[in-house]
């Protein structure tokens, strides 16, 4: 399977300029065989510097692509923060011209951060089905302690050897699938939005991204079988939504509530006292099955009204005492010009009946739970080592984590 990224750029009829960057994506068996003819094909010429895990890169199956200069990481510890970014570019000499990741989620992301600081061309080469980032010009990085969703660049070429990934764990692929299921919280949380505020949506990417998660949601199942077309479809679906990202130029159709509880899961605040080693994609899941009851036990309630308070600013000292004096500051720059100052009692009351339709088009808990089950991925707070008892807290801190308007943080001027 082959696409053709760059037909999504240009004038888009919602008005907007879609640029892209990324130029050819391939799925295929073996794609790793040919890479130099996509590189050609993409246009891709200069110096090159591998980036690996020792991991990846002792994969025995993996076929090593040429390049003049490649730096091997330690796995131990590896984060997408100002350690690992430092040490790459530490590293990387100066004449290289192109940036090639090969691994997961957190080399792709180390990498398109280092592309983005030198100004180099960045190729992708993911090993596992494992998230959705491949593709986007943004990258989750943990800066300070505090997880943030960064401006970087998009990859110029995406290779993606299905003979690799359906060898990779198979809690791997369960993490990608987390990942894009997602979306359906995420696409909800930005309609809700335009029925509130008028943020403005883009039917086309909209429509994209909506198309990648179904596709997921309906092939996924056939990993357990090891069927090669599952595997694609799934990985399909993840560069499809890192595509939808890039032409909206930020994670908004692809972030949402769910992905708020990751990654303030993933920040560890002082008061919350958790702590979890499951990767980002099975923390997704499990915040898709936590939004998803939350938002359907919401969209019960038919008349809204005798619930909803006026806007009241964020208490500072809550702030400071929940995420603590490390994070404090970071926190307290996200929220300085929260975009819920905006929202009035009566927007939403007007916008509830719209919401409540938009909500309905959410798969029920109880069904994502079930397919992340039979998937045999992570579904439950227990399981990404997270007390269930911790539930109401992350609910009502996690939109604290990043500045966007979604339902969740509209709880906060909702009282039931």
């Amino acid at each position: 399977m082959r696409i053709d990224a760059e037909q999504y750029g240009g004038l888009c009829r919602c008005g907007a300029e879609h640029h892209m960057e990324t130029r050819l994506c391939v799925i295929e068996a073996d794609a790793l065989a040919n890479f130099e003819t996509y590189m050609a094909e993409a246009g891709v010429t200069g110096k090159r510097c591998a980036v690996y895990d020792s991991h990846t890169y002792e994969a025995g199956k993996l076929r090593r692509v040429r390049a003049e200069q490649e730096i091997i990481l330690d796995p131990k510890n590896l984060h997408a923060n100002e350690r690992s970014t430092a040490e790459v570019l530490r590293r990387l000499e100066e004449d290289t011209q192109v940036l090639i990741a090969v691994g997961g989620g957190t080399i792709h992301d180390i990498v398109r951060y280092c592309a983005k600081h030198r100004g180099m061309k960045f190729v992708a080469i993911p090993t596992a089905a494992s998230c959705d980032g491949f593709c986007s010009t943004v990258a989750a990085m943990t800066w300070e302690g505090y997880k943030n969703t960064m401006n970087c660049v998009a990859p110029v070429l995406v290779v993606a050897d299905l003979s690799v990934i359906r060898e990779a764990p198979a809690y791997l692929t369960n993490s990608g699938v987390g990942d894009i299921i997602g979306k359906y919280t995420a696409l909800a949380d930005w309609r809700i939005a335009h029925a509130v505020t008028g943020e403005k949506v883009c039917e086309r990417i909209y429509s994209i991204m909506k198309d990648a998660t179904d596709c997921v949601w309906k092939n996924a199942p056939g990993a357990l079988e090891g069927k090669l077309e599952a595997y694609e479809a799934v990985t399909y679906g993840l560069l499809m939504s890192g595509l939808a990202m890039q032409m909206m130029g930020s994670s908004r159709p692809a972030s949402g509530g769910e992905h708020h509880i990751s990654h303030l899961i993933e920040t560890e605040p002082a008061a919350l006292g958790v702590h979890s080693d499951a990767l980002h994609g099975e923390k997704v899941g499990v915040g898709t099955v936590l939004a998803s009851a939350e938002y359907h036990r919401l969209a019960r309630i038919r008349s809204i009204a005798p619930y909803v308070l006026p806007y009241e600013p964020i208490d500072q000292g809550m702030l400071r005492e929940f995420f603590g004096e490390a994070l404090y500051p970071v926190a307290r720059r996200e929220n300085e010009k929260e975009c819920l100052a905006g929202v009035t009692a009566e927007a939403i009351v007007r916008a509830w009946p719209e919401i409540r339709e938009i909500v309905a088009q959410i798969p029920p808990a109880e069904e994502v739970e079930g397919l992340l089950f039979t998937l045999g991925a992570k579904h439950t707070l227990e399981d990404i080592g997270v007390a269930e008892e911790k539930r109401q807290t992350i609910l009502d801190h996690s939109p604290l984590i990043r500045n966007r308007l979604t339902l969740m943080r509209m709880r906060r001027m909702i009282r039931h």
